[in-house]
Protein backbone atom coordinates (compact mmCIF):
# COMPACT_ATOMS: atom_id res chain seq x y z
CA UNK A 1 0.00 0.00 0.00
CA UNK A 2 1.13 3.66 -0.27
CA UNK A 3 3.20 4.95 2.16
CA UNK A 4 2.69 8.44 2.83
CA UNK A 5 4.16 11.08 5.87
CA UNK A 6 2.85 13.99 6.41
CA UNK A 7 3.82 16.92 8.66
CA UNK A 8 7.68 15.54 9.37
CA UNK A 9 9.29 17.09 11.65
CA UNK A 10 12.20 16.52 13.90
CA UNK A 11 15.81 17.29 14.27
CA UNK A 12 19.18 15.30 13.33
CA UNK A 13 20.09 14.56 9.93
CA UNK A 14 19.39 11.52 8.16
CA UNK A 15 20.86 9.55 5.19
CA UNK A 16 18.47 10.08 2.19
CA UNK A 17 18.37 7.98 -1.25
CA UNK A 18 22.09 8.02 -2.94
CA UNK A 19 23.75 8.76 0.19
CA UNK A 20 23.24 11.97 1.07
CA UNK A 21 22.04 14.03 4.38
CA UNK A 22 17.99 15.10 4.22
CA UNK A 23 18.45 18.33 6.20
CA UNK A 24 15.46 19.13 8.38
CA UNK A 25 13.53 22.17 7.07
CA UNK A 26 10.67 24.41 7.89
CA UNK A 27 8.66 22.29 6.15
CA UNK A 28 10.06 18.47 7.59
CA UNK A 29 10.47 15.51 5.67
CA UNK A 30 7.94 14.51 3.84
CA UNK A 31 8.03 11.35 1.60
CA UNK A 32 9.97 11.65 -1.61
CA UNK A 33 7.60 12.30 -4.70
CA UNK A 34 7.90 12.55 -8.37
CA UNK A 35 5.89 15.50 -9.48
CA UNK A 36 3.06 14.91 -12.16
CA UNK A 37 2.25 17.03 -14.90
CA UNK A 38 -0.57 14.96 -16.96
CA UNK A 39 -2.45 12.13 -16.69
CA UNK A 40 -3.39 9.05 -19.33
CA UNK A 41 -6.97 7.55 -18.41
CA UNK A 42 -6.91 3.30 -19.06
CA UNK A 43 -10.74 4.24 -20.18
CA UNK A 44 -13.61 6.53 -20.87
CA UNK A 45 -17.12 7.36 -19.43
CA UNK A 46 -20.48 6.87 -21.44
CA UNK A 47 -23.86 8.03 -20.13
CA UNK A 48 -25.98 6.12 -18.70
CA UNK A 49 -28.85 4.19 -20.10
CA UNK A 50 -31.55 6.82 -18.17
CA UNK A 51 -29.15 10.20 -19.25
CA UNK A 52 -28.87 8.38 -23.16
CA UNK A 53 -32.80 8.82 -23.31
CA UNK A 54 -32.24 12.76 -22.85
CA UNK A 55 -31.55 14.92 -26.45
CA UNK A 56 -30.41 17.40 -24.05
CA UNK A 57 -27.78 15.21 -22.42
CA UNK A 58 -26.40 13.61 -25.71
CA UNK A 59 -25.86 17.06 -27.19
CA UNK A 60 -23.83 18.18 -23.94
CA UNK A 61 -21.91 15.11 -24.18
CA UNK A 62 -21.35 14.62 -27.83
CA UNK A 63 -20.16 18.36 -28.06
CA UNK A 64 -17.80 17.89 -25.22
CA UNK A 65 -15.91 14.72 -26.66
CA UNK A 66 -15.40 16.68 -29.66
CA UNK A 67 -13.99 19.83 -27.69
CA UNK A 68 -11.42 16.62 -25.91
CA UNK A 69 -12.72 17.87 -22.68
CA UNK A 70 -11.89 15.67 -19.55
CA UNK A 71 -15.14 13.75 -18.38
CA UNK A 72 -15.05 15.15 -14.97
CA UNK A 73 -15.59 18.77 -16.52
CA UNK A 74 -18.55 16.90 -18.99
CA UNK A 75 -20.10 15.34 -15.44
CA UNK A 76 -20.18 18.88 -14.02
CA UNK A 77 -21.82 20.53 -17.32
CA UNK A 78 -24.46 17.87 -17.33
CA UNK A 79 -25.21 18.07 -13.42
CA UNK A 80 -26.00 21.76 -14.19
CA UNK A 81 -28.07 21.57 -16.85
CA UNK A 82 -30.06 18.60 -15.29
CA UNK A 83 -29.72 18.46 -12.10
CA UNK A 84 -32.34 15.50 -11.99
CA UNK A 85 -29.68 13.12 -13.28
CA UNK A 86 -27.07 12.74 -10.45
CA UNK A 87 -24.81 9.92 -11.94
CA UNK A 88 -25.01 10.88 -15.63
CA UNK A 89 -22.05 8.65 -16.34
CA UNK A 90 -20.52 5.70 -16.13
CA UNK A 91 -17.18 3.81 -16.79
CA UNK A 92 -16.56 2.27 -19.91
CA UNK A 93 -13.81 -0.61 -20.28
CA UNK A 94 -12.17 -0.16 -23.48
CA UNK A 95 -9.39 -1.67 -25.62
CA UNK A 96 -7.32 1.93 -26.45
CA UNK A 97 -6.36 5.06 -23.33
CA UNK A 98 -7.94 8.26 -23.27
CA UNK A 99 -5.72 11.23 -23.67
CA UNK A 100 -7.22 14.73 -23.32
CA UNK A 101 -5.64 17.99 -23.40
CA UNK A 102 -7.80 19.29 -19.74
CA UNK A 103 -5.80 16.23 -18.05
CA UNK A 104 -2.73 18.25 -18.80
CA UNK A 105 -1.58 21.58 -16.91
CA UNK A 106 -0.12 21.78 -20.60
CA UNK A 107 -2.61 20.62 -23.31
CA UNK A 108 0.28 20.54 -26.07
CA UNK A 109 1.53 17.47 -24.42
CA UNK A 110 -1.19 15.64 -25.07
CA UNK A 111 -1.14 16.50 -28.62
CA UNK A 112 2.31 15.27 -28.69
CA UNK A 113 1.63 12.03 -27.06
CA UNK A 114 -0.93 11.11 -29.74
CA UNK A 115 0.52 12.59 -32.63
CA UNK A 116 3.88 9.87 -31.43
CA UNK A 117 2.11 7.49 -30.71
CA UNK A 118 -1.96 7.15 -31.32
CA UNK A 119 -2.68 4.65 -34.37
CA UNK A 120 -5.87 4.03 -36.18
CA UNK A 121 -6.91 0.31 -36.34
CA UNK A 122 -9.20 0.22 -39.03
CA UNK A 123 -12.28 2.64 -37.29
CA UNK A 124 -10.29 6.07 -39.00
CA UNK A 125 -9.83 7.22 -35.48
CA UNK A 126 -6.67 7.74 -34.05
CA UNK A 127 -6.28 6.31 -30.57
CA UNK A 128 -4.30 5.67 -28.25
CA UNK A 129 -3.61 1.84 -27.75
CA UNK A 130 0.14 1.17 -26.93
CA UNK A 131 2.99 3.71 -25.75
CA UNK A 132 6.56 3.42 -24.27
CA UNK A 133 7.35 4.48 -20.63
CA UNK A 134 10.74 4.78 -19.07
CA UNK A 135 10.25 4.81 -15.01
CA UNK A 136 11.77 6.70 -12.99
CA UNK A 137 12.42 5.13 -9.86
CA UNK A 138 14.12 1.85 -8.93
CA UNK A 139 11.38 0.82 -6.12
CA UNK A 140 8.14 -0.15 -7.63
CA UNK A 141 6.52 1.33 -4.64
CA UNK A 142 7.74 4.34 -6.12
CA UNK A 143 6.10 3.89 -9.23
CA UNK A 144 3.18 2.54 -8.91
CA UNK A 145 1.79 4.04 -5.52
CA UNK A 146 -1.78 2.46 -4.20
CA UNK A 147 -3.94 2.22 -1.08
CA UNK A 148 -7.39 1.27 -0.16
CA UNK A 149 -9.26 4.77 0.20
CA UNK A 150 -12.70 6.44 0.67
CA UNK A 151 -13.24 9.83 -1.38
CA UNK A 152 -15.77 11.90 -0.77
CA UNK A 153 -17.22 14.61 -3.22
CA UNK A 154 -14.44 16.93 -2.50
CA UNK A 155 -11.69 15.17 -0.40
CA UNK A 156 -10.12 11.79 0.92
CA UNK A 157 -11.60 10.51 3.44
CA UNK A 158 -10.11 7.50 4.75
CA UNK A 159 -7.02 6.27 3.54
CA UNK A 160 -4.72 2.85 4.00
CA UNK A 161 -0.68 3.15 5.33
CA UNK A 162 1.46 0.77 6.63
CA UNK A 163 3.88 1.04 9.67
CA UNK A 164 7.42 1.64 9.22
CA UNK A 165 8.18 -1.82 9.69
CA UNK A 166 5.75 -2.94 7.17
CA UNK A 167 3.77 -5.19 9.35
CA UNK A 168 1.06 -3.34 10.38
CA UNK A 169 -1.95 -1.55 7.93
CA UNK A 170 -3.71 1.55 9.37
CA UNK A 171 -6.25 3.06 8.68
CA UNK A 172 -5.64 7.04 8.46
CA UNK A 173 -7.97 10.31 8.09
CA UNK A 174 -7.46 14.06 9.18
CA UNK A 175 -7.38 15.19 12.33
CA UNK A 176 -10.58 17.61 13.10
CA UNK A 177 -9.43 21.80 13.06
CA UNK A 178 -9.50 22.85 16.92
CA UNK A 179 -12.64 24.94 17.73
CA UNK A 180 -12.48 28.31 17.93
CA UNK A 181 -13.17 30.05 20.94
CA UNK A 182 -15.93 32.30 22.04
CA UNK A 183 -14.89 36.03 19.66
CA UNK A 184 -12.10 33.85 18.11
CA UNK A 185 -11.44 32.53 14.63
CA UNK A 186 -10.86 28.97 13.46
CA UNK A 187 -7.34 28.18 14.39
CA UNK A 188 -4.89 28.09 11.65
CA UNK A 189 -2.92 24.77 10.69
CA UNK A 190 0.48 25.36 10.08
CA UNK A 191 1.70 22.82 7.09
CA UNK A 192 -1.45 21.74 6.47
CA UNK A 193 -4.18 19.82 8.33
CA UNK A 194 -2.75 17.32 10.77
CA UNK A 195 -3.38 12.92 10.23
CA UNK A 196 -4.45 10.37 12.52
CA UNK A 197 -5.46 7.00 13.30
CA UNK A 198 -9.09 6.67 12.59
CA UNK A 199 -11.04 5.95 15.77
CA UNK A 200 -13.23 2.93 14.25
CA UNK A 201 -11.60 -0.43 14.85
CA UNK A 202 -8.69 0.76 16.85
CA UNK A 203 -6.94 2.27 13.88
CA UNK A 204 -6.25 -0.70 11.70
CA UNK A 205 -7.30 -1.37 8.25
CA UNK A 206 -9.83 -4.35 8.24
CA UNK A 207 -11.49 -4.36 4.19
CA UNK A 208 -13.90 -7.47 6.08
CA UNK A 209 -14.69 -5.27 8.74
CA UNK A 210 -15.13 -1.83 7.06
CA UNK A 211 -18.00 -0.27 6.61
CA UNK A 212 -17.61 1.81 3.71
CA UNK A 213 -14.90 -1.23 2.02
CA UNK A 214 -18.20 -3.40 2.25
CA UNK A 215 -20.47 -0.12 1.12
CA UNK A 216 -18.24 -0.13 -1.95
CA UNK A 217 -17.29 3.59 -0.20
CA UNK A 218 -13.36 2.49 -0.11
CA UNK A 219 -11.51 0.81 -2.96
CA UNK A 220 -8.22 -0.35 -4.33
CA UNK A 221 -6.86 2.83 -5.89
CA UNK A 222 -3.07 2.90 -7.63
CA UNK A 223 -1.27 4.77 -10.53
CA UNK A 224 1.62 4.31 -12.53
CA UNK A 225 3.53 7.14 -12.75
CA UNK A 226 6.18 7.03 -15.43
CA UNK A 227 7.78 9.78 -17.97
CA UNK A 228 7.00 9.13 -22.39
CA UNK A 229 9.77 8.97 -24.60
CA UNK A 230 10.17 11.85 -27.14
CA UNK A 231 8.18 13.83 -25.14
CA UNK A 232 9.85 16.40 -23.31
CA UNK A 233 8.29 17.39 -19.42
CA UNK A 234 10.32 17.25 -16.47
CA UNK A 235 7.65 15.96 -14.61
CA UNK A 236 5.99 12.62 -15.02
CA UNK A 237 2.78 11.45 -16.21
CA UNK A 238 0.40 8.97 -14.28
CA UNK A 239 -1.98 6.26 -15.32
CA UNK A 240 -4.58 5.71 -12.60
CA UNK A 241 -6.06 2.17 -12.33
CA UNK A 242 -8.11 0.28 -9.65
CA UNK A 243 -7.56 -3.32 -10.81
CA UNK A 244 -5.84 -5.51 -8.86
CA UNK A 245 -5.15 -7.92 -11.30
CA UNK A 246 -3.16 -5.19 -13.24
CA UNK A 247 -1.55 -4.43 -10.89
CA UNK A 248 -0.18 -7.70 -9.27
CA UNK A 249 0.75 -8.79 -13.10
CA UNK A 250 2.94 -5.68 -12.87
CA UNK A 251 4.50 -6.24 -9.76
CA UNK A 252 5.43 -9.55 -11.39
CA UNK A 253 7.23 -7.69 -14.01
CA UNK A 254 8.87 -4.76 -11.90
CA UNK A 255 10.46 -7.84 -9.80
CA UNK A 256 11.63 -10.05 -12.44
CA UNK A 257 13.04 -7.30 -14.42
CA UNK A 258 14.75 -6.53 -11.38
CA UNK A 259 16.25 -9.69 -10.46
CA UNK A 260 17.93 -9.77 -13.83
CA UNK A 261 19.09 -6.02 -13.77
CA UNK A 262 20.39 -5.75 -10.46
CA UNK A 263 17.45 -4.85 -8.72
CA UNK A 264 17.26 -1.44 -11.54
CA UNK A 265 13.64 -1.03 -12.99
CA UNK A 266 14.71 2.63 -13.91
CA UNK A 267 15.67 4.06 -17.74
CA UNK A 268 15.64 2.02 -20.85
CA UNK A 269 16.03 -1.62 -20.22
CA UNK A 270 19.18 -2.36 -22.42
CA UNK A 271 21.79 -1.12 -24.34
CA UNK A 272 19.44 -0.69 -27.36
CA UNK A 273 17.15 2.11 -25.60
CA UNK A 274 14.46 -0.21 -25.23
CA UNK A 275 11.21 1.17 -22.80
CA UNK A 276 8.99 -1.01 -20.72
CA UNK A 277 5.18 -0.48 -22.84
CA UNK A 278 2.14 -0.12 -21.50
CA UNK A 279 -0.91 -1.31 -23.58
CA UNK A 280 -4.10 -3.69 -22.69
CA UNK A 281 -5.41 -6.95 -23.50
CA UNK A 282 -8.79 -9.06 -22.99
CA UNK A 283 -9.02 -11.45 -19.73
CA UNK A 284 -11.28 -13.10 -18.39
CA UNK A 285 -11.19 -12.39 -14.71
CA UNK A 286 -12.92 -13.58 -11.62
CA UNK A 287 -15.29 -11.76 -9.39
CA UNK A 288 -17.90 -11.90 -6.75
CA UNK A 289 -21.39 -10.97 -8.15
CA UNK A 290 -24.25 -9.63 -5.70
CA UNK A 291 -25.62 -12.81 -4.46
CA UNK A 292 -21.74 -14.22 -3.09
CA UNK A 293 -21.27 -16.25 -6.43
CA UNK A 294 -18.09 -16.20 -8.17
CA UNK A 295 -18.55 -15.51 -11.82
CA UNK A 296 -15.75 -14.37 -14.58
CA UNK A 297 -15.90 -11.57 -17.08
CA UNK A 298 -14.11 -10.38 -19.94
CA UNK A 299 -12.32 -6.97 -18.82
CA UNK A 300 -9.74 -4.78 -20.85
CA UNK A 301 -6.55 -4.73 -18.28
CA UNK A 302 -3.53 -2.54 -18.55
CA UNK A 303 -0.55 -4.96 -19.42
CA UNK A 304 3.10 -3.73 -18.58
CA UNK A 305 5.35 -5.14 -21.12
CA UNK A 306 9.22 -5.73 -21.18
CA UNK A 307 10.08 -6.32 -24.98
CA UNK A 308 13.48 -7.06 -24.51
CA UNK A 309 16.10 -10.90 -25.05
CA UNK A 310 16.11 -11.94 -21.01
CA UNK A 311 19.56 -12.44 -22.13
CA UNK A 312 20.47 -9.13 -23.38
CA UNK A 313 19.53 -8.26 -19.72
CA UNK A 314 21.57 -10.94 -17.96
CA UNK A 315 24.11 -9.99 -20.17
CA UNK A 316 23.94 -6.55 -18.98
CA UNK A 317 26.03 -6.57 -15.86
CA UNK A 318 28.51 -8.93 -17.75
CA UNK A 319 29.37 -6.19 -19.99
CA UNK A 320 29.16 -3.36 -16.97
CA UNK A 321 32.28 -5.89 -15.84
CA UNK A 322 33.65 -5.84 -19.15
CA UNK A 323 33.85 -2.14 -19.18
CA UNK A 324 35.42 -2.05 -15.98
CA UNK A 325 38.26 -3.85 -16.61
CA UNK A 326 39.06 -1.90 -19.72
CA UNK A 327 38.62 1.21 -17.86
CA UNK A 328 41.28 -0.27 -15.36
CA UNK A 329 43.49 -1.23 -18.42
CA UNK A 330 43.38 2.49 -19.41
CA UNK A 331 43.94 3.93 -16.28
CA UNK A 332 47.31 1.74 -16.04
CA UNK A 333 47.97 3.40 -19.56
CA UNK A 334 47.35 6.57 -18.08
CA UNK A 335 49.78 6.32 -15.05
CA UNK A 336 52.71 5.02 -17.23
CA UNK A 337 51.83 1.34 -16.66
CA UNK A 338 50.64 0.66 -20.55
CA UNK A 339 54.00 -0.74 -22.07
CA UNK A 340 55.12 -4.04 -22.41
CA UNK A 341 56.97 -3.74 -18.85
CA UNK A 342 55.86 -2.01 -15.85
CA UNK A 343 57.90 -1.11 -13.28
CA UNK A 344 57.22 -0.80 -9.39
CA UNK A 345 58.63 0.61 -6.06
CA UNK A 346 58.78 -2.60 -3.49
CA UNK A 347 59.75 -1.45 0.36
CA UNK A 348 62.43 -4.10 1.63
CA UNK A 349 65.37 -4.05 4.25
CA UNK A 350 67.70 -2.80 1.30
CA UNK A 351 65.57 0.22 0.71
CA UNK A 352 63.70 0.87 -2.27
CA UNK A 353 63.83 -1.48 -4.98
CA UNK A 354 63.06 -0.91 -8.93
CA UNK A 355 61.84 -4.20 -10.38
CA UNK A 356 60.53 -4.78 -13.95
CA UNK A 357 57.57 -6.62 -14.48
CA UNK A 358 56.39 -8.46 -17.40
CA UNK A 359 52.77 -7.94 -17.16
CA UNK A 360 51.86 -4.31 -18.32
CA UNK A 361 49.40 -4.47 -15.20
CA UNK A 362 51.31 -6.26 -12.28
CA UNK A 363 52.37 -4.69 -9.41
CA UNK A 364 53.27 -7.85 -7.62
CA UNK A 365 54.75 -6.75 -4.21
CA UNK A 366 52.44 -3.78 -3.40
CA UNK A 367 49.71 -6.62 -4.43
CA UNK A 368 50.66 -9.87 -3.03
CA UNK A 369 52.15 -8.80 0.45
CA UNK A 370 54.53 -11.68 1.56
CA UNK A 371 53.65 -14.11 -1.12
CA UNK A 372 57.02 -13.76 -3.36
CA UNK A 373 58.68 -16.74 -1.74
CA UNK A 374 55.97 -19.17 -3.20
CA UNK A 375 56.45 -17.88 -6.68
CA UNK A 376 58.11 -19.25 -9.29
CA UNK A 377 60.84 -16.78 -10.83
CA UNK A 378 61.72 -18.63 -14.02
CA UNK A 379 60.33 -15.83 -16.65
CA UNK A 380 60.96 -13.20 -13.39
CA UNK A 381 64.06 -10.51 -14.73
CA UNK A 382 66.69 -10.99 -12.42
CA UNK A 383 66.31 -9.06 -9.35
CA UNK A 384 67.00 -9.17 -5.76
CA UNK A 385 63.50 -10.60 -4.07
CA UNK A 386 62.95 -8.12 -1.24
CA UNK A 387 62.68 -9.96 1.96
CA UNK A 388 59.48 -8.31 3.53
CA UNK A 389 57.38 -6.41 0.89
CA UNK A 390 54.83 -3.84 1.90
CA UNK A 391 51.98 -2.33 -0.14
CA UNK A 392 53.29 -0.96 -3.47
CA UNK A 393 54.31 3.14 -3.42
CA UNK A 394 54.02 3.41 -7.60
CA UNK A 395 50.63 4.79 -7.22
CA UNK A 396 51.98 7.61 -5.30
CA UNK A 397 52.66 10.96 -7.17
CA UNK A 398 56.17 11.96 -7.30
CA UNK A 399 57.52 14.92 -5.60
CA UNK A 400 55.77 18.15 -7.64
CA UNK A 401 54.24 16.00 -9.76
CA UNK A 402 50.26 16.76 -10.01
CA UNK A 403 47.99 13.52 -9.11
CA UNK A 404 46.50 11.66 -11.90
CA UNK A 405 43.03 11.85 -12.16
CA UNK A 406 40.88 8.57 -11.95
CA UNK A 407 43.59 7.04 -9.29
CA UNK A 408 41.95 5.37 -6.27
CA UNK A 409 41.90 7.28 -2.84
CA UNK A 410 44.17 5.66 -0.46
CA UNK A 411 41.58 3.48 1.36
CA UNK A 412 40.36 2.09 -1.94
CA UNK A 413 43.79 1.39 -2.76
CA UNK A 414 44.06 -0.21 0.74
CA UNK A 415 40.63 -2.48 0.47
CA UNK A 416 42.14 -3.33 -3.48
CA UNK A 417 45.61 -4.74 -2.37
CA UNK A 418 44.24 -6.56 0.71
CA UNK A 419 41.28 -8.29 -2.07
CA UNK A 420 44.06 -9.20 -4.57
CA UNK A 421 46.22 -10.22 -1.90
CA UNK A 422 43.64 -12.43 -0.36
CA UNK A 423 43.24 -14.00 -4.12
CA UNK A 424 46.52 -14.73 -4.73
CA UNK A 425 46.72 -16.59 -1.14
CA UNK A 426 44.06 -18.66 -1.32
CA UNK A 427 45.34 -19.79 -5.14
CA UNK A 428 48.14 -20.58 -3.30
CA UNK A 429 46.81 -22.39 -0.73
CA UNK A 430 44.83 -24.81 -3.55
CA UNK A 431 48.69 -25.45 -4.92
CA UNK A 432 49.13 -22.81 -8.00
CA UNK A 433 51.73 -20.36 -7.65
CA UNK A 434 51.22 -16.81 -7.52
CA UNK A 435 53.12 -16.51 -11.21
CA UNK A 436 50.68 -19.42 -12.53
CA UNK A 437 47.67 -17.34 -11.32
CA UNK A 438 48.70 -14.08 -12.31
CA UNK A 439 49.10 -15.55 -16.06
CA UNK A 440 45.51 -17.52 -15.48
CA UNK A 441 44.05 -14.37 -14.20
CA UNK A 442 44.87 -11.95 -17.17
CA UNK A 443 44.13 -14.58 -19.42
CA UNK A 444 40.57 -15.28 -18.33
CA UNK A 445 39.33 -11.86 -16.69
CA UNK A 446 41.75 -9.32 -18.69
CA UNK A 447 45.01 -7.35 -17.73
CA UNK A 448 42.97 -4.90 -15.49
CA UNK A 449 41.06 -7.55 -13.51
CA UNK A 450 42.73 -6.57 -10.15
CA UNK A 451 41.74 -2.95 -10.31
CA UNK A 452 38.59 -3.21 -11.30
CA UNK A 453 35.73 -4.56 -8.24
CA UNK A 454 34.07 -6.94 -11.44
CA UNK A 455 36.95 -8.38 -12.12
CA UNK A 456 37.94 -9.14 -8.19
CA UNK A 457 34.69 -10.33 -7.97
CA UNK A 458 34.34 -12.91 -10.72
CA UNK A 459 38.66 -14.23 -9.50
CA UNK A 460 36.51 -14.88 -6.14
CA UNK A 461 33.34 -17.05 -7.72
CA UNK A 462 36.00 -18.61 -9.53
CA UNK A 463 38.12 -19.77 -6.17
CA UNK A 464 34.89 -20.46 -4.50
CA UNK A 465 33.95 -23.66 -5.61
CA UNK A 466 37.43 -25.09 -5.45
CA UNK A 467 37.80 -24.61 -1.59
CA UNK A 468 38.20 -28.28 -0.99
CA UNK A 469 39.84 -29.39 -4.36
CA UNK A 470 42.72 -28.26 -4.31
CA UNK A 471 44.09 -30.98 -7.56
CA UNK A 472 40.80 -29.97 -9.34
CA UNK A 473 42.02 -26.33 -9.35
CA UNK A 474 45.32 -27.00 -10.09
CA UNK A 475 44.16 -28.57 -13.41
CA UNK A 476 41.82 -25.60 -14.30
CA UNK A 477 44.49 -23.64 -14.34
CA UNK A 478 46.85 -25.85 -15.98
CA UNK A 479 44.40 -26.54 -18.31
CA UNK A 480 43.75 -22.93 -18.95
CA UNK A 481 47.47 -21.83 -19.37
CA UNK A 482 49.09 -24.94 -21.44
CA UNK A 483 45.85 -26.85 -23.12
CA UNK A 484 43.87 -23.61 -24.78
CA UNK A 485 46.97 -21.69 -25.11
Amino acid sequence: MAQSKANGQGGGLVPAAGGAVAIPTLLGRSAQRIPVGGRIRAGIKVLTRRAAESGQAREIYDAGVAQGKGFDAIERELAAALPDFKNPLTPKNVPYFTVRGEDFPNPELARQIMDLYAEDRGDGVQRLYRFPVVFPADAWQNVMPHELVTWTSSERRFWSEYSEDGQTRYCKTYEQPPAPGAGRRVVRIFGGRKVTLRAENNGLCDPESCAEYQGKKCNLSGRFIFFVPGIKSISAFELPTNSFYAMQAAIEKFQTIGFMRGGRISGFLDGQRTPFYISKRLVEVSRIDEEGRPTRVAQWLIELEAPVDPTALLRHDEDLDALELRAADAANVLQGHGGGTSTVQVVSEDGVIEVASPSPVVEQAGERGQRSSGASTASRPAAPAPARAEPARSAQPKRGEAPLAGRPAAADAGVEAKEVAWLFDAAAALGVDAESYERYATKRWGQGWKKAAGGRKRALEDLTPFQDDGAGFVEKVKGELEVWA
